[in-house]
């Protein structure tokens, strides 16, 4: 109705002038009968609201259209009424729909794109890394333990740059299963010896009771919690010798906990550290920080229904727990 009246206003507007107007021109030539002018402009004012109330009950569909927000795109392509203007608006709705879909394709094929291409490059650096370790292999030390500790690097990052190019098709990787959690955390451990040995800080495993099984993607979690243990590594190096990973059930809901002893994060920190490229004021310190860490953990939880949990005091450590929920535990009480 308002958008009606704001349109209309002018027609309103208009009428009232030339009923004043006329009615100015009868009186200064003579004519007297007011009452016939009032009447006169009375019948012309009720035809002129008879034919605003049809005019917005013809096109009431239109002016709602227009007043409400889309709730979907195809929301737009709904036919309004058979008014001119409204066919007119329902067809340039349908074409700009149209125009939206074929860029969305076209942005979607290129992403696609992109994203082939980070694969495939990603693969083929890891074939010369893996030709490189070899060779470090057959020196002498240190030589050959600096070479390894610099392709370690190289793969942890292209790693990373994988899986973020992967994050906006992640739902399509996913293979959900059942997961024993201690075997994934060994396995990550083996992954990662030569990073404790580099750092000099190694894991100890907390398993409350064998066999915790939870419904989970294998791959995506393993690269999660290979993430929390290089990051509790990384700021527990020189200040504790070991990090904890703990495996135990609270509730009706299963835990995964990585906590470290080491420089811990800031209370101003704790809140934006999942935000995307956010390395707060350890990243000033900790020069190799990306800020993409957690973020990626928080992401990739979020679409697996994980919860995490983080704490975290200055000087002391930092805890970081993935919660799976009570219909994600698969352990036989």
């Amino acid at each position: 109705m308002r958008l009606f009246l704001r349109e209309h206003i002018g027609y309103i507007v208009f009428h009232l002038s030339q009923l004043a107007l006329l009615s100015l021109l009868f009186y200064l030539d003579g004519y007297r009968g007011m009452n016939v002018i009032i009447y006169a402009n009375f019948l012309s004012t009720v035809v002129l609201i008879a034919f605003l109330i049809y005019r917005y009950h013809s096109r009431r569909n239109f002016y709602m259209k227009l007043e409400s927000t889309l709730q979907s795109l195809d929301a737009s392509l709904e036919t309004t009424d058979q008014a001119p203007v409204a066919e007119s608006l329902d067809q340039l709705l349908r074409t700009q729909y149209q125009l939206y879909q074929d860029k969305l394709q076209r942005a979607e094929e290129q992403q696609d794109e992109h994203l082939l291409f980070m694969d495939r490059w990603v693969h083929q650096m890891k074939t010369p890394l893996s030709v490189i370790e070899l060779t470090a292999q057959g020196l002498d030390e240190p030589e050959s333990s600096s070479i390894r500790e610099e392709t370690d690097r190289m793969r942890d990052g292209l790693n990373t740059v994988l899986y973020m190019a992967r994050l906006r098709t992640i739902e399509g990787d996913f293979h959900i299963m059942p997961v024993v959690l201690s075997k994934l955390i060994r396995e990550v451990n083996v992954e990662n010896k030569r990073f404790y040995i580099r750092n000099e800080v190694f894991p100890q495993i907390i398993e409350q009771k064998e066999g915790i099984t939870v419904e989970t993607d294998e791959k995506w979690l393993f690269f999660i919690l290979t993430q929390l243990v290089h990051n509790a590594v990384k700021y527990s190096a020189g200040s504790a010798n070991h990090i904890h990973i703990s495996l135990y059930e609270r509730s009706t809901n299963v835990v995964l906990e990585v906590k470290d002893f080491g420089v811990g994060i800031p209370i101003a920190d704790q809140k934006r550290v999942f935000h995307k490229f956010y390395t707060g004021e350890n990243g000033r310190t900790y020069r190799e920080s990306t800020g993409m860490g957690l973020y990626l953990v928080k992401e990739v939880m979020n679409k697996l229904e994980h919860r995490v949990e983080l704490e975290s005091v200055v000087g002391e450590g930092t805890i970081v727990r993935i919660i799976f929920t009570e219909s994600q535990n698969l352990t036989k009480v």
